[in-house]
């Protein structure tokens, strides 16, 4: 029995009693009622931060039949108790879990209540924070980054990190639901399916670790159909399948993908997997380890951007509304996106997308920017968190990468009881990456690991930040320190993984936050709008160094997207252009979670920035780059697709002139000749 609908929502001060249809979050619904203003328009977001601040309650009634039964729950944001009938079945605190309870005595034939009650994120947290042996820092305690993270204690709670703040996104730490609720019946079930591949020529073997509850599981993949026992509640399955239909990333093939039906004690379950040969290599050369993905045992130049969440009120995002953004990413020649360890894990129709479209996604694990605790109550709860995570979406073609976190190994730097005690910190981190290792391992083991981003590999846990001869890298000093875009070309990362340049979103989305009379960049509405500090000061400043300044504000947010543009053609071509010392570039960002100033090259919306058409040009399969080097101009071809040409061969590059001339960039963003 499906429980999505609507529901009813109130605070715990008794003044508000709205509407609540779930899925859907707290804020989304208030703005609906009529109850709030729109939290996206104006200053109105710093306004509504009280309501992060109090517990809520949703409630529904239902009829049933009553007898045994599971409440099944995915998704559930975050701290929260469900009670049935007056029984407390659940008490949650995990966003990122599934949950499964019995019921059974609880339900009644006939009329039923359900409540849930949803704690303050921020008193939680606090209470948290303070239980700790020693203080954990967050990007609120930063003297400067804290002025992007109002809200306080996110590192606390297993919930989205940019929900507290970001340097792009709103600070209102909602609640409610993204996933399924609902009431099943107790009978048989198959539980998750782990799926590894191996291949070699002409052969394709599929192995499966199913959670069966019959004596024997029966797979059928590709009219190949093998049973085998099931020992302790678990069926391991080899198939081998003859002269397989492979899946390729977009670009180099057709993305096939087949149905793997599996079936167990009368129960069945069905998975779409793609046969797929992708493993990440990281071999020694004599500038340190290359970071070339392999596909079918052929290096695979990257290209794309990060993911974060596609709105930053969950109850607002649609799949139609994802799939355009991500069809927009493959309409730029996009092979691969970053699903940034600040957000959530997508759901399942998100990575179904990703198959379709031919998107590679790198995975982090969802850690970003604090320290995290690492005492055994929060340890559990990760090891939790990652096999669920792993069991519900393992078996996508297009996961190429599990990552442990976003710039934790950075972070001990950043926080003054981190730097006075480094080595408490960081065995407290490896404490807390070990766990996440262990349990993908377990569950998946072989799969595609690398510990964190950036960093320059396992058990390395010094600056990666500026080490450009292994691992991934994050390139943030044109954006940060203000250097010249030409800087770009002073480093040679083996995988940039993280750079950026931010512009102001198109007239069209500032439109649906600000009346013409805020339209410029020193207004408040328009400064909060802007959560980098500096960042408007850092877009005026490269003006005057790139231009002649705007006259106007339109002519302004124009050319914010160009010189954004220009940066980032600066920072592919260049890096492509040393391929295969660089064999991946993923700009920040791709999308964003509301109208903001930022790096993105989608706005919020859909809409294309100038970047994002400046990106259909550089990441082509078949592009020459042009680059400075000992006083000449260097032209490169590269062949990045999947048919051979006259420069190299699929996948490769060369080398195809030289000239004098010099060049500069002109106003739309490409290169202009010049003598």
């Amino acid at each position: 029995m499906d429980l999505h609908g609507e529901w009813r929502l109130s605070d715990s001060a008794g003044e508000w009693d709205v509407p609540f249809a779930l899925p859907g979050d707290g804020v989304s619904a208030l703005a609906r009622a009529g109850t709030i203003p729109d939290p996206y328009w104006g200053q109105n977001e710093r306004d509504l931060r009280w309501i992060s601040g109090r517990d809520w309650c949703a409630v529904r009634d239902f009829t049933h039949e009553g007898g045994a039964a599971e409440l099944v729950i995915e998704g559930l944001d975050t701290v929260a108790d469900i009670r049935l009938n007056g029984y407390c079945v659940l008490r949650a605190a995990n966003a990122f879990r599934r949950w499964r309870v019995p019921v059974e005595g609880m339900l009644r034939k006939g009329q039923n209540r359900i409540e849930i009650t949803f704690r303050s994120p921020t008193v939680e947290g606090a209470a948290r924070a303070a239980a700790l042996p020693f203080p954990v820092p967050s990007m609120h305690d930063h003297p400067v980054m804290g002025a992007m993270c109002p809200l306080p204690h996110g590192n606390m709670l297993r919930k989205p990190a940019c929900d507290f703040g970001w340097d792009w996104n709103i600070a209102l730490a909602s609640f409610g639901l993204w996933g399924r609720i609902a009431l099943e019946s107790v009978a048989p079930r198959i539980g998750d399916i782990f799926v590894t591949q191996r291949h070699e020529p002409g052969l394709a073997e599929v192995s499966l670790r199913v959670e069966a509850p019959g004596e024997d599981a029966t797979a059928t993949l590709c009219g190949v159909t093998v049973t085998a026992p099931v020992r302790d509640g678990v069926a391991e399955i080899v198939m081998r399948i003859a002269d397989p239909v492979l899946w390729w990333p977009a670009g180099l093939g057709a993305q096939a993908l087949h149905r793997l039906t599996v079936t167990s004690g009368g129960a069945p379950a069905q998975r779409q997997i793609g046969r797929r040969d992708l493993r990440r290599v990281w071999p020694p050369d004599g500038a340190g380890r290359s970071f070339p993905f392999h596909v079918k045992a052929r290096p695979v130049l990257a290209g794309g951007a990060n993911w974060i969440p596609a709105d930053a009120l969950h109850g607002r995002i649609t799949p139609e509304a994802v799939r355009g953004l991500l069809t927009s990413a493959v309409a730029a020649h996009m092979n691969m996106i970053r699903v940034w360890g600040g957000g959530r894990y997508e759901p399942d129709w998100f990575y179904d997308l990703c198959d379709e479209l031919g998107l590679m996604v790198w995975q982090d694990f969802m850690f970003s920017c604090n320290l995290y605790p690492s005492t055994p109550d929060f340890l559990a709860e990760v090891d939790a968190e990652v096999r669920d995570a792993v069991g519900r979406i393992n078996h996508h073609a297009c996961l190429a990468l599990w990552c442990g976190d976003n710039e934790l190994i950075g972070a001990l730097g950043w926080f003054e009881a981190s730097k006075r005690d480094r080595d408490r910190y960081l065995v407290s981190y490896d404490r807390l990456n070990r766990t996440i290792e262990a349990a993908l391992m377990d569950v998946l083991p072989g799969a595609n690991w690398w510990p964190s981003s950036p960093s320059p590999g396992p058990m390395a846990f010094g600056d990666a930040w500026h080490d450009d001869s292994s691992g991934d890298m994050h390139f943030w000093s044109v954006w940060h320190e203000g250097r010249d875009f030409d800087h770009y070309r002073e480093v040679r990362p083996r995988f940039c993984s993280e750079f950026g340049f931010q512009s102001y979103p198109s007239l069209s989305t500032i439109r649906r936050f600000a009346a013409p009379e805020d339209w410029n960049i020193a207004a408040p509405v328009m400064e909060s709008h802007q959560k980098n500090p500096g960042g408007n000061a850092r877009i005026a400043e490269t003006m005057f160094r790139y231009f002649r300044f705007p006259v106007d504000f339109a002519n302004f947010v124009y050319l914010s997207q160009v010189q954004q543009g220009m940066a980032i053609q600066t920072a592919v071509t260049s890096w492509r252009g040393i391929k295969p010392h660089c064999m991946g570039t993923l700009y920040w960002q791709l999308n964003d979670t509301w109208p903001v100033c930022s790096w993105s090259s989608l706005d919020h919306g859909g809409n294309w920035k100038l970047l994002h058409h400046m990106a259909r040009r550089f990441y082509a399969p078949v592009s020459v780059m042009v680059a400075p080097e000992d006083g000449a101009l260097v032209l490169r071809g590269g062949n990045g697709g999947a048919a051979p040409n006259d420069l190299s061969g699929a996948g490769a590059e060369g080398q195809i002139g030289r000239s004098r001339r010099s060049i500069w960039p002109a106003p739309c963003g490409g290169w202009k000749r010049r003598g």
